[in-house]
């Protein structure tokens, strides 16, 4: 690991800052970005400017690069930086100062609203990319002044309505830029779905957000943490089991519920997670690994078409739920558990890659990048999590 140093001590960076602008990866088009200098905004008394060090890449990011929804937009919503200017309102409101290490939420909620006001902030209408008029870091376009509200970025704007979290010194970035998929997964498998010790869960689906869901559940002692995906998952499933994975699952290869059955002595499981890409065929296929009163958690989108099997629903008493996003105690949960320095969390970052090649980065996780070398160099068979440092 590279060692984590304040960006502004160096006297190139600060060059750099001399032209008040920042360089920043512009999605101009479906499954184009090209690099462009934006203007420093000035920074008012409720406001602030991040000096950004590393910003993941999340599965959602492959949907709006293949839209036209958001364009134009800096995407990236995994965001971790340095606290670089402060406006005195925002001092005391955030109870943070300038170089603070901090990674941010990608919610910009209201706060006054009945989701924000009972804690459940990320349900609020005003964050939501799925309402045109929503605000949030990620997925909002150029057009909303500043502009600078996406994590591939230099420089990222402070809405007046930023969510933080301080971050431990000696974390590196690319490891705490994992601070929100981690914590999806402990909101979807611990918060959510309770799971803990003697229990056994299934997580369909081994990438970023899969091993999420099994770091939280080995963090809470689930007994059995059984990880569903393909055959050419094989280096993945190699990496859940460093991280806790008591089992593996081709499901091209062999019959999961009945391997499910023999791991659980024919309790079968108490949950199941769904995080693949799979079609909707997949929740059917979960709800028939659940014991009863099992419990199984959606999480990806696009399964409206699904003959959903309602018998085996109602006879065992399951419960079905989309899930979505995370709660600040989950985020909070994972930065704990980056910080005890018992997971092998390396192991998820399998590419660190300049503004550059945002482009190349974007398109190893969908799967239409031509190869997995970077600059000449071999790195991990696929992607799981990327990360871009736009200072590199």
């Amino acid at each position: 690991m590279k060692p984590l140093l304040y960006p502004a001590n160096d006297a190139k960076t600060l060059a750099k800052m001399s032209k008040a602008t920042a360089l920043a990866a512009v999605m101009t088009a479906p499954r184009t970005t090209e690099l462009r200098e934006i203007a420093l905004p000035e920074i008012g008394p409720d406001a602030g400017l991040l000096r950004v060090v590393a910003c993941g890449i999340c599965g959602s990011d492959w949907g709006k690069y293949t839209s036209t929804k958001f364009i134009p937009c800096i995407l990236g919503h995994e965001i971790v930086g340095y606290v670089e200017q402060l406006g005195p309102v925002a001092r005391a409101r955030w109870g943070v100062k300038e170089g603070d290490y901090v990674a941010l939420e990608e919610y910009l909620p209201c706060g006054h609203c009945e989701y924000c006001r009972t804690g459940e902030y990320r349900s609020c209408i005003e964050t939501d990319h799925f309402n045109p008029n929503g605000v949030r870091y990620g997925s909002t376009k150029l057009s909303v002044s500043p502009g600078l509200y996406g994590g591939y970025s230099q420089f990222l704007y402070l809405h007046p309505r930023t969510v933080f979290h301080r971050l431990p010194a000696h974390l590196p970035p690319q490891i705490a830029a994992m601070a929100l998929p981690l914590g999806n997964g402990f909101q979807w498998t611990f918060l959510d779905a309770g799971i803990g010790p003697g229990k056994t869960l299934v997580v369909l689906g081994p990438g970023q957000q899969g091993c999420g869901c099994v770091v939280a559940a080995k963090t809470a002692g689930a007994e059995n943490i059984v990880v569903v995906g393909l055959s050419r998952d094989e280096h993945r499933f190699a990496i859940a089991k460093r991280l806790g994975a008591t089992h593996t699952i081709a499901i091209d290869i062999e019959d999961v519920r009945a391997r499910v059955h023999d791991i659980t002595g024919g309790l079968m499981a108490d949950v199941v997670t769904e995080v693949s890409s799979a079609g909707p065929e997949i929740i059917n296929a979960g709800l028939s690994l659940l014991r009863k009163r099992g419990r199984m958690l959606c999480t990806a989108s696009k399964k409206s078409a699904v003959p959903l099997d309602a018998d085996r629903l109602i006879r065992y008493q399951a419960e079905l739920r989309g899930v979505r996003g995370h709660s600040y105690q989950a985020v909070e949960l994972a930065i704990g558990a980056m910080n005890s320095g018992r997971h092998p969390l390396e192991l998820i970052s399998t590419h660190v890659l300049g503004l550059n090649r945002v482009d190349h980065a974007l398109k190893l996780l969908g799967g239409e990048a031509a190869g997995i070398s970077i600059d000449g160099v071999q790195s991990t068979p696929g992607a799981i999590h990327i990360t871009i440092e736009p200072w590199n």
